[in-house]
């Protein structure tokens, strides 16, 4: 995106420090990094970052609004609804893709927004390795808001684990060691020192969870929530008899399960913002666009993108069944903006907020990228292609 910086990285890229740099990931966590690390950052000039930073401070004053619950309080599924909810969600994810408007400028457009933890801790990891094999600017940096490493980490600690010792404070997940993501649940381990547990490893007596920590029954305060719902429920059968988490048990949530629903592609339609996308409850339609090959369409309740419709057709509208679990969105175009050895690839960045009980609204601290060269941002529409995959945005201090 600043074409010094762009040209300065390309020229100097190798093949040999790409490989380098892979390497080196892989030998901290052998075979554990699954999905492709791309060939190159992003380089974000201090403009855009602050049109990215407005967008989400204004949909931030949506959230801290005293009417949010109440504005999305049919945003959870029946029968997923968790006791003890937290006043405000831990963490925000926000995604937004780097697009091109109809005058051909750069900007940014949200696509998504979740209430729910990302690769939190495998960004620190690696943008360190890959500055050891890149050269960076002085001037640029991953972090927002002023933080670094160390900062970054004790505040990711004062969230997660707070005044707890951190074998009471377990990261949870559906077989975390067969996640793709898992390599930032190892990063987390290594960084909070906080066990990662599976669902099917809890027990429970009474209301109370423990679990075996060198064999030894240890008790449950706190749990750092990676359990996505849809997938438990696609898996649950396979599991065998696990415990029930939508129970009134005696645990903290971080974050609580039911802001993975509250800030979500639920929220999405109730955002007024140039750069938010039109969004439309599908009941909410009166009349459907003419123009829907510039919609998309989205069930509220998938992950990693499933069911998404791209080229939306009357009769795909026509289909839905349950028309009050989908939204309409306005479609944005991706610019392509990355210029590598091939074809230019387009880009996708996740900006991280992180909200410290006490706090009266979350901050911005960090952020990962994804380069795509496919119709979508995603594996599947990547395979067999260069400088796409998992990136880290440098943003102009």
């Amino acid at each position: 995106m600043i074409k010094a910086h762009r040209e300065q990285f390309n020229t100097n890229f190798t093949e040999q420090k790409y490989k380098a740099m892979l390497d080196e990931l892989d030998a901290r966590y052998p075979g554990d990094i699954e999905f492709r690390v791309a060939e190159t950052p992003i380089f974000i000039p201090k403009d855009f970052t602050d049109k990215v930073i407005d967008a989400c401070e204004t949909i931030v004053d949506l959230i801290i609004d005293e009417d949010f619950k109440l504005l999305t309080e049919n945003a959870i599924p029946t029968g997923e609804i968790v006791p003890n909810e937290n006043e405000h969600t831990h963490f925000i994810a926000f995604d937004f893709g780097i697009c091109e408007n109809e005058k051909g400028e750069l900007e940014p457009q949200l696509i998504e927004m979740q209430g729910f933890p990302t690769l939190f801790a495998f960004q620190v990891f690696y943008p360190e390795v890959l500055e050891k094999h890149f050269y960076i600017p002085e001037n640029f940096d991953h972090y927002l808001s002023h933080y670094d490493k160390s900062t970054y980490i004790n505040l990711l600690k004062q969230i997660i684990v707070g005044d707890y010792e951190p074998e009471n404070v377990i990261l949870l997940e559906i077989k975390p060691h067969k996640q793709k993501t898992r390599v930032d649940f190892y990063c987390t381990r290594d960084y909070l020192k906080i066990p990662i547990v599976c669902i099917t490893e809890l027990i429970q007596e009474g209301n109370k969870l423990y679990y075996l920590n060198n064999g030894e029954k240890t008790p449950i305060k706190r749990i750092y929530n990676r359990v996505i719902f849809d997938e438990l429920l696609q898996q649950k059968e396979s599991l065998g008899n696990i415990v029930d988490i939508t129970q009134d048990l005696d645990v903290e949530w971080v974050p609580h399960p039911n802001w993975f629903y509250r800030i979500s592609k639920y929220t999405l339609p109730f955002i007024k913002h140039p750069y938010v996308p039109e969004t439309f409850f599908l009941n909410n339609i009166q009349l459907v666009p003419d123009d829907l090959e510039n919609f998309v369409l989205k069930p509220l309740f998938s992950f990693a993108g499933q069911g998404v419709v791209i080229d939306v057709t009357k009769e795909d509208i026509d289909n839905v069944k349950d028309p009050e679990n989908w939204i309409l969105q306005r479609k944005v175009k991706y610019a392509d903006v990355i210029k590598t050895p091939g074809s230019p690839a387009k880009a996708e960045m996740r900006i991280f907020y992180f909200w410290r009980d006490g706090n009266t609204r979350p901050v911005a601290v960090n952020n990962l990228a994804r380069l795509s060269k496919g119709k979508m941002i995603g594996v599947r529409y990547n395979m067999d292609k260069d400088w796409v995959g998992a990136s880290v945005c440098y943003f102009e201090k």
